[in-house]
């Protein structure tokens, strides 16, 4: 018989599940009751949607009901000790298998065994060590490869795969070749209707990203993302983004390569911030010490790569700020998710996105055909929107704190490719339609400041309005390069500057 929330209140069980983690529980136990014992199902829920807690129960019930026991599979250390503390909250006597343990002598005294991929494969491969009595394996984390080549092992087990994302971290191994069957769970928005969620106010920032390379795992190559993370002026636009939506809040940013990290923390440090670094490379203490200090500080902030995508979790975090492009969905929903974590005070929090994300994937609580992607993966990669196409239709709105310091003018509002256009048809050269912006500029901030000193530093706040109209530009241009623009650039802040001489 299924469990229904009315009568599941077990005496042993010290965390009640949601009635939602129930029902999707009942249904995974209805496919493991009526399928074989070979069977292979797959189980999505978004993170922070308690994936961890569902599959403790299940192991719990699982053992309570079937005499034999239960392996889990991680990827991660932290995610075996997360995992081991939550299953003996559950009274489930479980054992880690680390790196210190060779053979299981004592195997009988426990009924379930968290282990890291990588070490169970090296044990059972040496046939240093046999587990007995397994009947169902969880894997955490699925849509990781590593865990296909521990599947021969088990090949007399039911095997439960959970992940939020159901898309391969490899295009060529699709998941439906491992697992016959999806089961989906609430998605986002539902989640945080429901108030089991933060909800995301996301705001993208316009970036160019023309000089990214994909690499032969499909998403954007450490050395290119560093080349163009690590300069100047996309340094500015990040300390810009996070004074203008972020400051004071506890924050996180995520990178694509460590020197980006690194040099990501230096700008903060030097602009007078509390900002640490953590990369895959720090020790154990460095990292738990720097963790420690990231809970306890209200407005810190945390610069990494990729390691706190997963088996991380900071329910304070306010503020996640995407300083780099993927086109790993699954990467995606990662990151964002790290700030989804509900508090009694927080409902909500701030996504920065400088890597056209967004735009690439749709907002991150809409609604995705999980049943589509798993089905025909290859469709949904082939469809992404390329950035050429996302750049060429991106449209520049400026952020209220921003329109705040131009509140004086009534219309801020000019159209490159119109200007452009009337040019051509008054027989005058292109560049007019530049100088008509140039002049527009110039009237907004004098009518918004007292002295040329505060009209020369307003500038800065107008940085992505001017390089969006530049850019509007060279599309009308047809065959503009890098080089002209960056000239243009320049040449249009020095005429901006030049045009307050005499007006104050």
């Amino acid at each position: 018989m299924l469990e229904t929330s009315e009568h599941f209140n077990d005496t042993k069980t010290k965390k009640n599940l949601y009635d939602y983690q129930l029902a999707d529980l009942n249904k995974i136990f209805e496919v493991l009751e009526t399928s074989s014992d070979n069977y292979n199902l797959l189980y999505q829920l978004p993170t922070g949607g308690g994936k961890t807690v569902i599959f403790s129960e299940i192991v719990r019930r699982y053992i309570k009901n079937h005499n034999k026991k239960v392996v889990i599979l991680t990827h991660r250390i932290e995610l075996c000790k997360q995992t081991s503390k939550m299953l003996t909250n559950f009274d489930v006597h479980n054992k880690i298998i680390n790196s210190k343990v060779k053979e299981l002598p004592d195997q009988d005294q426990y009924q379930c065994f968290v282990a890291m991929v990588e070490t169970l494969n090296n044990r059972l491969n040496d046939k240093k060590l046999r587990l007995e009595d397994i009947g169902l394996v969880i894997i955490d984390e699925a849509h990781y490869n590593s865990f296909r080549k521990l599947f021969k092992f088990f090949e007399n087990c039911f095997i439960l795969g959970v992940t939020a994302t159901p898309l391969s971290s490899n295009i060529k191994l699709p998941m439906k070749d491992n697992y016959q069957k999806l089961i989906v769970g609430d998605d986002i928005s539902t989640l945080i209707k429901n108030g089991f969620l933060a909800k995301a106010e996301l705001y993208n920032f316009d970036v160019e990203l023309n000089t990214l390379k994909i690499g032969i795992n499909g998403d954007y190559t450490v050395k290119s993302s560093e080349a163009l993370y690590t300069n100047s002026h996309m340094l500015s636009k990040l300390i810009f983004a996070y004074e203008e939506m972020s400051k004071g809040k506890k924050t996180l940013i995520f990178n694509n390569g460590i020197q980006t990290s690194k040099e990501v923390c230096y700008s903060f440090k030097r602009a007078g911030y509390d900002v640490r670094h953590l990369d895959n490379t720090c020790g154990k203490q460095e990292r738990k010490d720097i963790l420690k200090w990231f809970k306890n500080t209200p407005d810190g902030i945390l610069t990494s790569v990729s390691i706190l995508t997963t088996g991380f979790d900071e329910p304070t975090v306010e503020s996640v700020i995407l300083n780099r492009a993927t086109r790993s969905l699954t990467l995606y929903f990662q990151m964002i998710g790290r700030g989804s974590r509900i508090l009694a005070d927080k409902k909500t929090f701030t996504v920065l996105d400088l890597g056209n994300n967004a735009v690439r994937f749709g907002p991150w609580d809409q609604s995705v055909d999980w049943q589509h992607i798993f089905k025909y993966p290859d469709l949904y990669l082939e469809n992404l929107r390329n950035d050429e196409d996302i750049e060429r239709d991106f449209v520049y709105v400026m952020p209220d704190s921003i329109r705040e310091r131009f509140s004086n003018t009534e219309d801020i509002e000019f159209d490159v490719k119109e200007a452009y256009e009337q040019a051509i048809a008054d027989g005058q050269k292109s560049i007019t339609a530049i100088e008509k912006s140039i002049e527009q500029h110039s009237k907004m901030i004098i009518e918004n400041v007292d002295s040329i000193f505060d009209a020369r530093d307003i500038i800065k706040y107008l940085q992505d309005d001017i390089s969006y109209r530049i850019k509007q530009y060279s599309y009308c241009m047809m065959n503009s390069t890098k080089n002209y623009k960056d000239w243009l650039m320049e040449e249009y802040i020095r005429k901006l500057r030049l045009s307050f001489n005499g007006k104050f």
